[in-house]
């Protein structure tokens, strides 16, 4: 299918399948007259990769994980483990960000915040 086909069954813009063909997220062939041609599978690929963005994960993690889970004899144990793994990395930034809100209260109100703030014993 031609990339105008999958950008409107897929939801996505032709800049952006073409920005995903130059990382290696989809491919598509050349035909004769230089048109885009991309496998039906594609439409699906897509739409998983843009859930896969709204769950968070980036386009590298995406294309790191695709092959992987193409290849898993069972997606979904693989999904899971993914996702699992992604919950770890969600709870750490949620705990380094609390501690970065932490100290940005800590330094509200003083004479100059960019300052260190130093502890009393």
């Amino acid at each position: 299918m031609r990339i105008g086909e999958l950008a409107a069954q897929t939801g996505t813009t032709k800049d952006t399948i073409r920005f995903y063909e130059k990382i290696g997220l989809v491919s598509g062939r050349r035909l004769d007259n230089g048109y885009r041609d991309f496998p039906p599978e594609t439409v699906m690929w897509l739409h998983y990769v843009r859930t896969a963005q709204t769950l968070g994960f980036s386009l590298a993690e995406i294309a790191r994980t695709g092959e992987a889970l193409r290849e898993a004899p069972d997606t979904a144990e693989a999904l899971s483990a993914l996702f699992e793994e992604k919950i770890h990395v969600v709870d750490a930034r949620m705990a380094e960000l609390a501690a970065l809100r932490v100290e940005l209260s800590n330094r509200v109100g003083t004479g100059c915040p960019l300052r260190p703030v130093h502890q009393s014993p």
